[in-house]
């Protein structure tokens, strides 16, 4: 009988990292070839300049204002992040390289990849959590795990 491999993403805006457990007495392990990376960006280093400047319809004379950014060019970068994260994870998981999937992330990118992942991944997810752990050493992360998988 094949063991259950359960598979646990760890995301926020600009990293994201996936441990494998495939029961009892295995821990978690890194999937290595799953460890995504993005440089940590705010809106003045994404933008190559202010956005431009118009004159006022409303009142004749020489009213200017300036326009504004339709998006927020960060929550913008982190939604493509975790959009091609949750992609990725949707073809493994087409692969049957796990059945389960637990996500543990920082709150706004939970809501990203809740948004990102397709239906049949959708119905994998066992457990989420809204907290960011991408930062924590292999033992503390078990730690938070005990819980829900039998380490």
């Amino acid at each position: 009988m094949k063991p259950t491999v359960t598979w646990v993403l760890l995301a926020d805006g600009a990293q994201a990292k996936v441990f494998s457990h495939s029961g009892p007495g295995s821990g978690l392990r890194p999937v290595e070839d799953l460890l995504f990376e993005e440089e940590p960006l705010k809106a003045q280093d994404i933008m190559s300049d202010r956005p431009g400047r118009t004159f006022s319809s409303a009142s004749p004379g020489t009213g200017r204002s300036g326009y504004q950014y339709q998006t927020d060019p960060v929550q913008y970068r982190e939604a493509a992040f975790v959009k091609n994260v949750a992609e990725e994870l949707d073809r493994k998981f087409q692969q049957s390289a796990f059945s389960r999937l637990i996500i543990a992330a920082a709150p706004t990118a939970l809501g990203d990849i809740r948004g990102a992942l397709s239906d049949s991944l959708k119905e994998a997810v066992v457990v989420e959590m809204p907290k960011d752990l991408t930062n924590l050493p292999t033992p503390q992360l078990e730690r938070h795990f005990q819980d829900v998988l039998v380490l």
